[in-house]
């Protein structure tokens, strides 16, 4: 990012940085995948949602996320692993991951997952909203977003 940044306009910059970013989606009920990716895209966030991860660190590094969002009862592994998994590899574990579940717990599951935020089923469109731009603001600020 800050390689192609140097060969930006001062201008350009503050638009660049508020580019929507690309948001990955892994829960089971299809149902929400596909409501969480039509208020996603609204905004003008590039979405995939996936309901199992049998593949996931293939599958984030194709797809190259600014966030994701896991729900802990993703078929497979489960996103208390499926997370742990990310954040394991060198080439994932900077992109935030917001852990999402109806369970009461979902804070200590976040924090035993690795995820840096959390949010509690059901939540308001605006919690989705705010949360996924509250992420990728974390993630750009850090300066470790590409920029697509």
């Amino acid at each position: 990012m800050c390689d192609l940044l140097l060969f930006l306009r001062p201008r350009e910059l503050p638009k660049i940085l508020r580019m929507p970013g690309r948001v990955m989606i892994f829960d089971d009920d299809t149902d929400l995948l596909e409501v969480c990716s039509i208020v996603l895209k609204t905004k003008n966030y590039i979405v995939i949602g996936l309901n199992k991860c049998s593949d996931i660190v293939q599958e984030v590094k194709s797809f190259a996320p600014n966030v994701i969002l896991m729900d802990n009862w993703i078929p497979d592994i489960g996103g208390v692993k499926a997370t742990q998994l990310l954040k394991s590899n060198p080439e994932l574990k900077s992109i935030p991951v917001i852990f999402f579940s109806a369970n009461d717990r979902v804070e200590d599951l976040a924090s035993e997952a690795g995820a840096e935020f959390y949010l509690q089923k059901p939540f308001e469109i605006e919690e989705l909203e705010t949360s996924v731009s509250r992420a990728i603001a974390v993630h750009r600020q850090a300066g470790i977003s590409e920029i697509r």
